[in-house]
């Protein structure tokens, strides 16, 4: 069971920047919006998730050193905050924030693909969509994105990235999972290694179903 105390430790050490949301706070991409429109308030916190093309791929966690690389370069050049972050073999869960008068999130992860793609030899399956377009077939074109809305909000994302591998049935408990940002506050003590282990977060975060 969480320990409450250290819940609300996590929830004070996690609290960052804020912006209320436009109407349009929160948009899932269709085939209908080719606009594909995001919220863009400068300085803000987001929640993402990313998918790679192939459901089967063990991509990301095979290539785990190499993305961390990416993410450490692109960081190192634009800067942002990683609030958590967890990879699992097929799709990734972040919760960034950027700074004061930046809201490029977009330009930084078609960075972050693009810079992992060309660690990857050839040999995924290409739709003939993309082989015309000199593309490549690892990741989804899109990404899922939220604007952090509150405090509560926040702590609910961040405790939906390092729940995850739990959801997914990789492990039992969250402090199991090498590959997230959880092991990070574990050692700052803001959860206990006990954290994660029967219960579930609610609510709609991009992932497909």
């Amino acid at each position: 069971m969480r320990n409450e105390s250290q819940h609300n430790r996590h929830s004070m050490h996690v609290s960052l920047c804020f912006a209320p949301p436009p109407d349009h706070h929160e948009q899932k991409a269709t085939l209908h919006d080719m606009r594909y429109r995001r919220a863009l308030i400068k300085g803000a916190t987001y929640f993402f998730t990313v998918n790679l093309a192939e459901r089967s791929s063990r991509l990301l966690v095979d290539r785990v050193a190499d993305l961390r690389e990416v993410v450490r370069d692109v960081r190192e050049a634009h800067p942002f905050e990683i609030v958590a972050w967890v990879v699992l073999p097929e799709h990734l869960h972040a919760v960034w924030a950027l700074r004061e008068g930046d809201s490029d999130y977009p330009m930084r992860w078609r960075l972050i693909k693009a810079n992992l793609s060309r660690r990857v030899p050839n040999g995924e399956r290409i739709r003939e969509s993309r082989r015309r377009k000199g593309e490549r077939g690892i990741w989804q074109r899109r990404f899922w994105e939220h604007l952090i809305r509150d405090e509560s909000d926040l702590q609910r994302h961040v405790d939906y990235v390092h729940y995850n591998p739990v959801k997914h049935g990789y492990v039992q408990r969250a402090v199991d999972w090498r590959f997230s940002s959880f092991h990070r506050d574990l050692r700052r003590g803001w959860v206990t290694a006990e954290w994660g282990y029967v219960e579930d977060v609610a609510g709609d975060f991009g992932e497909r179903r």
